[in-house]
């Protein structure tokens, strides 16, 4: 065949995640199944969509292999999403060469395939050996199980030849599927009078199992071993020696016994008959493919009862009781036409489910944009609250949100801070000859000439009117009055002309220093020395009383 306890403790998604691919390491996957999972939802609740992803795609990988297909299908569709929304193309491959092994599972051949394609484009695209490999060696297996054994063989030997010699999971699959290839391959040759060919192949396929079967038993991995030393037994029967090949196919079966992976066990049981059926046994091996046929049913895996069904018809028939034989071969045929109508009602259901998951994606896609804009709104929002409509300063309720929060910096610090109010001298008069329209120009320069000409630190605002604020972070009273004289230079020599012939614009400044004491008490101290500096005669700075 192809290769295709959990504790309770609140841990981190990554521990989580580790111990996961700790389980899956060893076999152990339902464990494996419900550690991912619990990663998947502790990764969610912290925004980690890489995490989330990952995590989902290892609860695919081993969901896969308790025979939960289509939850291992959904997992790899919502991982595949999530890696997709952070254009993480490595992950969206590496999730889509998971996912074509439960579609192959079910039948879906053309959507594994599809799904192998999309992942052989990026593996390409990222020039990704690793990548590709695991593309080869899954094309491979869905062409095997699609009956087309040369197109098979021909993708598991590129994968070889791309395999890396250090990544022992990756050189076990792809020996093994070329084993398990072989196992079927090698009748067929016989049948078509090739027995070189055939014999030539066996021996071949031999070194590449009991290769296998040394990595797996290096690795300690109970459902790798399984899967190997079936195919070695029924390479060894195909050789003739049906005494080891029994024996392999029993060890086969008392591991799978041993570790719940009932659909290996049935497969040996089947194996072990079809065994018996070469050496000519077939009264012994109706017996063997009864018990397995009980337990496949039971199992619901049709695939295999399908395949058991069939082998009794042959076996009945070389028997003689051809009532038998015919009673087998068309509970076959009914099997056979129930499993193209799975297929058909599976692709359905997929794609309902498929879609379900879409919306949902699209759902909260679209909740997350709503939520996006009503943040970036409410932000707009708060900015307008707080900037002057008319200059695109910051406005007098930003400026109280600041001013007692640069005050208690300067406490905390120990550095000076300082507090400068201008008022345009003669506003009204700037209204009344050049219009208002021209007054608002004059403000809007104002406040742009203070922007430029004061540090990144420092706050300036429009308390209102023609009134304006500037705070100096780390500046003591003879700075900041230097400062303010600075500014209050830059605006009587601008030239306003530009703006209206014959317009001269001049400031006054009060310049007060906070004493950390009350800084309530800061704005009132520069509003009355900028009084001061008006009935001095404006156009000038006061920064003493």
């Amino acid at each position: 065949m192809s290769t295709s306890g959990v504790t309770e403790a609140d841990r981190r998604p990554a521990s989580l995640y580790e111990e996961a691919e700790a389980a899956r390491g060893r076999g152990d996957y339902r464990a494996g199944v419900e550690l991912a999972r619990r990663a998947a939802e502790f990764s969610a609740e912290r925004g980690d969509v890489a995490g989330q992803a990952s995590a989902l795609r290892l609860a695919a990988n081993q969901l896969l292999r308790v025979g939960e297909q289509e939850a291992a299908i959904t997992a790899c569709t919502q991982a595949a999403g999530l890696f997709e929304s952070i254009g993480d193309e490595r992950g969206i491959c590496e999730t889509l060469t998971v996912q074509a092994i439960p579609f192959n599972d079910l039948g879906l051949h053309e959507e594994a395939l599809d799904a192998l394609d999309r992942a052989r484009r990026i593996a390409q695209r990222l020039d990704d050996r690793a990548l590709l490999y695991w593309v080869h060696n899954r094309t491979g297996v869905v062409h095997a199980a699609m009956g087309d054994l040369a197109a098979s063989n021909e993708c598991l030997r590129h994968a070889l030849a791309m395999v890396d010699p250090g990544d022992d999971e990756a050189r076990f699959c792809v020996l093994n599927n070329l084993g398990d290839n072989a196992v079927f391959r090698i009748p067929q040759l016989r049948e078509l009078g090739r027995a070189d060919e055939a014999e030539e192949l066996l021996e071949t396929a031999l070194g590449h199992v009991r290769t296998a079967l040394e990595l797996a038993q290096a690795a300690n991995h109970p459902y790798r071993q399984s899967i190997v030393l079936d195919n070695f037994g029924m390479l060894m029967a195909h050789r003739g020696d049906y005494g080891e090949a029994f024996t392999l196919v029993e060890n086969s079966r008392m591991i799978a016994l041993a570790h719940g992976y009932r659909s290996l066990e049935s497969a040996a049981l089947q194996h072990q008959a079809q065994i018996r059926l070469l050496r000519g046994d077939c009264a012994i091996a109706v017996l063997g493919l009864l018990e397995a046929l009980e337990r496949v049913t039971e199992a619901k895996e049709k695939p295999m009862t399908m395949a058991i069904h069939l082998q009794l018809s042959q076996a009945y028939e070389r028997i003689g009781d051809f009532k038998a034989a015919l009673t087998h071969y068309r509970s076959y045929h009914a099997l056979e036409r129930e499993a193209h109508n799975d297929v058909a009602a599976v692709r359905a259901r997929m794609m309902v489910h498929l879609f379900e998951l879409d919306n949902a994606r699209l759902e909260a896609d679209n909740a997350r944009l709503e939520s996006e804009l009503h943040r970036m709104r409410s932000a707009e929002l708060e900015q307008q609250a707080l900037t002057d409509a008319l200059t695109g300063l910051a406005n007098r309720r930003a400026a109280d949100q600041r001013l007692p929060e640069m005050a208690a910096l300067a406490d905390a610090t120990g550095r000076p801070f300082c507090l400068a109010i201008a008022d345009v001298d003669h506003f009204k008069l700037v209204n009344d000859r050049y219009g208002h329209a021209a007054g608002d120009d004059v403000l809007r320069r104002i406040g742009a000439l203070l922007r430029e000409h004061v540090r990144g630190i420092d706050l300036v605002a429009r308390l209102g009117g023609e009134e304006f604020l500037i705070a100096f972070e780390g500046v003591d009273l003879p700075e900041a009055a230097h400062l303010a004289e600075k500014l209050r230079l830059v605006v009587a020599g601008h030239d306003w002309s530009a703006l209206q012939p014959g317009l001269a614009v001049t400031v006054s400044i009060g310049v007060a220093e906070h004493d950390h004491g009350d800084p309530a008490l800061l704005l009132p101290r520069a509003d009355a020395r900028l009084y001061a500096a008006k009935r001095a005669g404006r156009d000038r700075v006061t920064a003493s009383d």
